[in-house]
Parts: structure tokens; C-alpha cells; sequence
């Protein structure tokens, strides 16, 4: 009799084990999304430079917007880019590669889903100041010198980089077929959006993480480092032999630093 009552018992446990769910299942905390992480191309350059750390950004999980920057206006590119930001739900992080770096400073303010910035051989201005204000603070800019103007008819021009200086000027540690690849590609951008002078800047108010290029023409390491320090970066990272383009030639690094911003 004994014997039949340890069963029933033993049977009764079975069936409430099989339909109660663990505790410790219960208590797990839904796992966050992951950021959508917007990439901002610069000038002379288009969202395809993005594509070696879109794939890796990709293979570990995170949703990905590479930007067309239309690099006519600082305002107007910025305003662009604010729309494209609105359309994203939950939180963002985004980088920006040279001019994208000014473009993001003004399209993230005030913008509560972003929660990080990253500036990639990039500008960070402060409220009233040019891309040639900071490419121009410090020795080092040479690549002014590479320079055609396309007239515009306005008063104003276009300005591109010679095809057969890109890559000395912009992108010498990028193997030779996809540096000219990438002249033959590039976007001009339109000279008063490098004159024009930034609005209110997002990093006053969000975290930002920079990546530092040591063998940049375009903007002087000092000037990189006084930007970073200024916007008291949570994270810098130097590579001394990189060159403006290193998004194309360093993905793994631009890749790894963004990803620390995300975490």
C-alpha cells in the first residue's frame, strides 16, 4: 500500500514539473536590441566606403543604415540626416567619417534615441565653427592642393580630388585598385558646406567615442586630438599609420569602436 501512495506522489510531481515553468526562466530579463548604428559618409566619398564595417557590424547583429549624404549644405545635409534618424525606432549609435562628422554633430541634437557618437578621422566642431576652421587650426592640411573646383553657376563650386592624387592625398594605406576605384566614385562636395559654420554640437550633451588617423593630409592628427579632448571622448583610439580613408582600410578597427560605443 505504501509502495502505491510513494507512486502516485512521485507521478503527481512529474506532472506538475511538466507544467509549471522554472522560476529561474521567469526571473531572465528580456534580452535589450541592439542600437541601430547610422553610418555618415564624408566628402569625396560615398556610403559604399561603409561596406567593410557594415559587414562586420552585420555579422554580429546590428542593424545598419550607411546614409547618402547629399554634402550640399551643412544645415540641409544635417537636416536630412535628422530625418533619417527619425525614422528609426529605439536607441541609435552613429558614426561619422570626416565631413559626416559635422553633419552628425547638428542631425543628432536634441535627438534622445542617440545615445552615442562616433567620429571616424572626423570633425567635431563647436557651435559656430567650419570645416575649414579645423582642418585648418593645425599644420598638416595639404590636401587643398589636390583640389579641382567645378563652377556651379551660382558663385559657388564643386570641388573634387584630382583622380590621380586621391590616393597619395586621401587614401595612401588603401591598396592601389580600390583607392582608384574610389576616385573614379567619388561624391564632390559643394564648397559652402565646408565654409558654412555648425549649430549647437550633439556631443555637449552625448557620449562620443574617436578613432584617430596618424598619417591623415586631410585632418592633422593635433587637430584630432584637440577635438577629442574637448568633447571629453569616452574612448580614443589611434592608429599612427592610418590614413584619412580608414574606414576603408582599417574596417576591423572602425568596426571594434563602434561597437564599443554600442555596448
Amino acid at each position: 500500500m505504501r509502495f502505491r501512495k510513494v507512486l502516485a506522489l512521485a507521478a503527481a510531481m512529474l506532472a506538475m514539473s511538466a507544467v509549471v515553468p522554472s522560476a529561474t526562466a521567469d526571473q531572465r530579463p528580456p534580452k535589450s536590441p541592439k542600437p541601430t548604428i547610422v553610418l555618415v559618409h564624408g566628402a569625396f566619398a560615398e556610403s559604399a566606403s561603409w561596406n567593410g564595417v557594415v559587414e562586420r557590424l552585420k555579422r554580429k547583429g546590428y542593424p545598419v543604415v550607411a546614409v547618402a549624404n547629399p554634402l550640399r549644405s551643412l544645415s540641409g545635409d544635417a537636416a536630412y540626416v535628422r530625418k533619417v534618424l527619425g525614422t528609426i525606432n529605439g536607441p541609435v549609435v552613429i558614426a561619422g567619417h570626416s565631413y559626416g562628422g559635422m553633419v552628425l554633430s547638428n542631425a543628432a541634437t536634441g535627438n534622445p534615441n542617440v545615445k552615442g557618437l562616433v567620429y571616424i578621422a572626423s570633425f567635431a566642431p563647436e557651435s559656430g565653427e567650419s570645416t575649414f576652421d579645423l582642418a585648418n587650426k593645425y599644420p598638416g592640411n595639404v590636401l587643398g592642393e589636390a583640389l579641382d573646383k567645378i563652377d556651379l553657376g551660382d558663385g559657388d563650386h564643386d570641388l573634387v580630388i584630382q583622380q590621380d592624387k586621391f590616393r597619395s592625398y586621401f587614401a595612401a594605406d588603401v591598396d592601389r585598385e580600390t583607392a582608384e576605384l574610389a576616385a573614379a566614385t567619388q561624391r564632390p562636395v559643394r564648397e559652402a558646406a565646408l565654409a558654412e559654420a555648425s549649430g549647437e554640437p550633439a556631443w555637449h550633451d552625448v557620449p562620443s567615442w574617436f578613432l584617430l588617423t596618424g598619417k591623415d593630409r586631410t585632418i592633422p592628427l593635433q587637430a584630432q586630438k584637440f577635438m577629442a579632448e574637448r568633447a571629453k571622448a569616452r574612448g580614443v583610439v589611434e592608429l599612427p599609420r592610418a590614413s584619412h580613408a580608414v574606414a576603408v582600410s582599417e574596417p576591423g578597427a572602425v568596426t571594434d569602436l563602434i561597437i564599443r560605443a554600442a555596448r
